[in-house]
């Protein structure tokens, strides 16, 4: 039986899309809750998940009293942690995660909107999921004007940059939390910037941000496909410590 992968999707226009693809390949499957519809989202991970995903979305990581289904989020992701199951948090997914090992979240000086470059450590080079990557500069696409901005001793930075130095961190063995959005393709990228005024803040235009994913999109998916992949493997051991 493939192993089943638990997503928390948190706005209609931020799936699992590439990311869901990716896993599947390698033969992983995933079920997906589609939490601001009002589906129930479980405050621990039931028995018949090998591991869970938590989408990105506008709310903040911490605006429990328009969005209350984050409080479960959170708590599944302390049960995730306390277990060390694998978890992959995805921008808001990220900070969501930080939020529940008692992190911190805030405004970021500077949005990022469109494609980043950043580090991914040398300490890296042991990890299951990024170790491919360690010591190199990375893109990625991203979207985000919150970011993390404090973790707990035992968390290990795995990649960042200047205007965000937590862009990628581990807790255990198994748990991931990243800012930025490996699972988007350039249409995806696309329809948010239709709707979004953030980027009149920036030196770009909506024309340009699109432009720069849609130009790097082959690098991207080259990039975290494997990072993907190999996080699945994780999925699929857990499974198999589970029979």
């Amino acid at each position: 039986m493939r192993p089943l992968v638990l997503v928390i999707q948190n706005e209609i226009d931020d799936p699992v899309a590439l990311v869901g693809e990716w896993i599947s390949e390698v033969g992983v499957d995933v079920e997906v809750i589609h939490a601001y519809r009002g589906e129930t989202v479980p405050a621990s991970l039931p028995a018949k998940y090998s591991g869970a995903i938590t989408m990105g979305g506008y709310m903040g990581a911490n605006d429990d009293i328009e969005f209350p289904w984050l409080i479960d989020a959170r708590s599944l992701m302390k049960d995730v942690v306390a277990n060390d199951i694998p978890f992959f948090g995805i921008c808001l997914g990220g900070q969501l995660l930080a939020a529940a090992v008692d992190g911190k979240v805030g405004p970021t000086p500077v949005p990022e909107i469109g494609v980043a470059s950043f580090r991914v450590t040398s300490d890296a080079s042991q990890d299951a999921v990024f170790g491919h990557l360690a010591g190199k500069d990375v893109i990625a696409a991203e979207w985000h004007k919150d970011y993390i901005t404090d973790l707990p001793e035992e968390a290990v930075v795995l990649a960042g940059n200047d205007v965000c130095p937590v862009q990628a961190f581990r807790l255990g063995e198994n748990v991931y939390g990243v800012q930025f959005h490996p699972e988007i393709d350039s249409e995806i990228f696309s329809s948010w910037a239709a709707t979004d005024d953030e980027l009149a803040k920036l030196d770009h235009t909506i024309e340009q941000a699109c432009q720069q994913v849609a130009a790097a999109e082959a690098e991207l998916i080259k990039t975290w496909k494997p990072a993907f992949q190999a996080w699945a493997q994780l999925v699929k051991d857990q499974q198999a410590k589970a029979l």
